[in-house]
């Protein structure tokens, strides 16, 4: 094998090995230049995307031992979306891009040592963001207290309540 085909073996192999997520797409039809929007609006969220061939991946993630990636079946032209940090808002991005765009449309990925399927990666997409997901989290975990702290309060304005209708029956009867 040539030095320049190893380099890019390597290159490839680090890439998948380092990202917390690969998204596997399909291009197909698209232009230049909505290609490159697609790589502008993937560049925002701190993600690349690269063309790769099929047999590379496939090699470069046996040579790196990537297990799931490496029984990977890929078929067609495949760019490589992959990234650090969360997966959702780069899913949603390329979600987005593939309604308005009949050219793309993802075919797999790869998130936390797992293989996702087309569908899994919608359903990533689908989610709301992380911050929303911790406030709804928060929500649940503060709800038995919050419930407690209510019906305490309740109990105690009813006392309040009965005391102040016998202090008004008091002063009516004076």
């Amino acid at each position: 094998m040539r030095i320049e085909k190893i380099q890019l073996l390597n290159e490839i192999g680090n890439t998948l090995e380092k990202a917390d997520y690969v998204f596997f797409i399909t291009y197909k039809g698209l232009t230049v230049s909505h290609f490159s929007e697609l790589r502008d609006s993937l560049g925002k969220l701190k993600a690349e995307c690269h063309v790769l061939k099929n047999r590379m991946i496939k090699k470069a993630a046996e040579k790196k031992g990537i297990k799931g990636l490496s029984e990977l079946k890929l078929v067609g032209d495949t760019a490589v979306v992959s990234g650090k940090g969360d997966a959702g808002p780069v899913a949603k991005a390329l979600m987005l891009f593939a309604k308005a765009h009949d050219q793309v449309s993802t075919k797999s990925g790869y998130l936390e040592g797992a293989m996702v399927s087309k569908g899994d990666v919608s359903a990533i997409a689908s989610l709301p963001s992380r911050e929303v997901l911790r406030a709804q989290l928060l929500g649940v975990l503060l709800a038995p207290s919050r419930n407690l702290v209510t019906l305490l309060n309740v109990k105690a304005s009813e006392i309040v309540n009965v005391l102040n209708a016998f202090k008004d029956k008091k002063e009516k009867s004076n």
